[in-house]
């Protein structure tokens, strides 16, 4: 089985010994992302609302770059900072998804990069 990175200059760049996304198996694999600025790198000012819709417009570009969508997702995976954050994530997620309703889990973690509040990683099929 072939493994293709892929890479958009529209999200964030990876920095670590990581891809943005990989695809195998018909499917993709993104890396998590963190609400940063593509463009400077830096974390985005704001509460959780912010930075969920930073998050989401990163993965949105990263799917686009693979020639996917929200309908093509089939799971997402979030680690939150707080939990008490998940009433107002999931406003902006479900925002942002649309239509789309993949299989999610969320969890608590003690801690993310940079302090952020939140980080999504997600599989999609390849139309």
């Amino acid at each position: 089985m072939t493994v293709q990175r892929i890479s958009t200059d529209a999200a964030p760049a990876a920095i670590g010994p990581y891809a943005q996304a990989t695809v195998a198996g018909g499917f993709l694999f993104t890396a998590g992302q963190i609400p940063l600025d593509p463009t400077t790198m830096e974390v985005v000012s704001g509460d959780i609302a912010a930075q969920t819709a930073r998050v989401l417009e990163n993965l949105r570009h990263v799917l686009a770059a693979a020639g996917c969508g929200w309908a093509d997702v089939v799971k997402t995976t979030v680690f939150l900072q707080d939990m008490a954050d998940f009433p107002r994530f999931n406003e902006i997620y479900a925002a942002a998804l649309g239509d789309a309703r993949p299989a999610r889990s969320t969890v608590q973690v003690a801690a993310l990069p940079r302090g952020v509040a939140v980080e999504v990683e997600l599989v999609a099929k390849r139309p």
